[in-house]
């Protein structure tokens, strides 16, 4: 381990900090819509079944890489195949980290704000909510600084510390709104929807929505998992954590869809709501909910925390290579790189109706996004180059520095992988790159 670098000071310190990584908005926000678009039950099970045999694999392939280098992205790739175009890749994979830094931190600054306005007992129209500027620039400001000021305290000091407080505050928050939303009446149409599959609905386009939700959920693709795998010891078992973190991803956004689907259900809601759902939908249910400014306020604080674990990590990437590549301290460039994507999420902020020249971009095509700034910079970072690093990383993995040096890492410190040596292998050099590489020609409508 590198002097200065940082290092986590637990197993259990580790999987709470990259489970939070990957516990975001993509759990409690885009999975109960996406579930409510493709089938209900018939899609968790194809999800959950995509998460176990392609995104575990891939993790444990970021994580084998982090931790052999002990570098982040870019600085694993050049250790490994020193002067090769390749390190490219990690490039990419500290620029995506920051473009979705700065559009994802706006939506986080959304969540902040509907706390209050769930305890205002005037939750008001969304529209108005996110075209008013000052208020939008001001809650994404405050969300930016919440964020650098804990990966500020360092790996073990700050990530690592708040990720041992945050989660659990997650799931207790969790708990209690499943209770709440499961003792309304009618919520057992909304769990029988959720629990009970209909196989009959489960086609390509239900099977490409779980392929693109698992990458998206597991936050893969952009290096993030090579960062935080840098900061493990070799006698650590990363195969068994990587089962916990996919564990603990799955079941919030499992229990994400308890809360929701009841909720729905019992005020007589349409679950295939979309991206509305939780900032449209949801404060007018909980207005007719008795209780309901607590229980909304709740809601939206679970939201915040949710996004807080994703940006923390969002940030680390980008700070990592900083600091391993550049020698700059830590409590410097932090905050440097935090206003600079405060900067570059600006023109986000603003395009949902607080400026004309930003809510009508429109630099991609309609049918690949919507024309607004904000959905603009999702396709391109949170969909496009998610998929794209994921697919160079995989052939990096598999056929660069080769499939079988990541499994003898990951079988260093493992008691169980052994069994899973010559699979692995196998799934890392052909399966992955095949089924990444469908996930990124239907981002496209390929398959339309």
């Amino acid at each position: 381990m590198q002097a200065n670098r940082g290092e986590w000071s637990s197993k259990i310190g580790f999987i709470l900090a990259a489970s939070g990584s990957a516990i975001g908005l993509g759990n409690i926000w885009r999975f109960p819509y996406i579930v409510g678009q493709n089938g209900g039950a018939a899609f968790v099970v194809v999800y959950l079944l995509i998460v176990v045999i392609i995104g575990l694999p891939y993790m444990l392939g970021e994580l084998a890489l982090g931790r052999t280098s002990q570098k982040n992205p870019v600085g694993a790739i050049d250790a490994i195949t020193p002067g090769s175009s390749w390190k490219g890749v990690g490039y990419l994979g500290v620029i995506t980290g920051l473009g979705i830094l700065s559009f994802y931190s706006v939506i986080a600054g959304w969540t902040v704000g509907y706390i209050f306005k769930m305890l205002s007992g005037h939750p008001g129209s969304f529209g108005s909510f996110i075209s008013d500027p000052l208020q939008v620039i001001i809650l994404y400001a405050f969300f930016i600084v919440i964020t650098a000021t804990i990966v500020h305290g360092g790996v073990s000091g700050g990530i690592e510390r708040w990720s041992k407080i945050l989660m659990p505050v997650l799931f207790v928050l969790m708990v209690g709104l499943i209770i709440y939303a499961n003792s309304l009446p009618g919520s057992g149409k909304g769990l029988e929807f959720y629990l009970m599959p209909d196989f009959s609905k489960i086609d390509g386009r239900v099977i490409l929505a779980a392929l693109g939700q698992a990458f998206f959920s597991l936050s893969l693709g952009m290096g993030l998992m090579i960062t935080y795998g840098s900061y493990v010891t070799k006698s650590d078992d990363l195969f068994s954590s990587a089962g916990y973190i996919v564990f603990f991803d799955s079941l919030i956004a499992i229990m994400a869809g308890l809360i929701i689907f009841p909720a729905l259900f019992a005020s007589g809601l349409n679950p295939e709501e979309g991206a509305k759902l939780v900032f449209v939908v949801f404060p007018e249910l909980f207005m007719k909910m008795p209780a309901g400014t607590i229980v909304g306020a709740i809601f939206f604080l679970l939201l915040s925390v949710a996004a807080l674990t994703s940006t923390i990590s969002l940030l680390e990437v980008p700070v990592a290579f900083m600091v391993d590549e550049k020698k700059v301290p830590r409590k410097k460039i932090v905050w440097i790189i935090a206003f600079a994507t405060f900067l570059l999420g600006l023109p986000s902020a603003l395009s949902q109706g607080a400026s004309e020249f930003f809510t009508n971009f429109a630099f991609l095509p309609q049918r690949l996004a919507d024309p607004d700034f904000l959905s603009q910079m999702s396709f391109v970072f949170g969909d496009f180059s998610l998929a794209f690093g994921a697919l160079l990383l995989s052939i990096y993995i598999g056929w660069i520095w080769g499939a079988k040096n990541a499994a003898l890492e990951l079988a260093e410190g493992s008691r169980f992988f052994k069994g899973f040596f010559t699979v692995w292998i196998f799934m890392m050099r052909y399966f992955i790159p095949i089924v990444i590489f469908i996930i990124l020609l239907n981002l496209f409508g390929i398959f339309d």
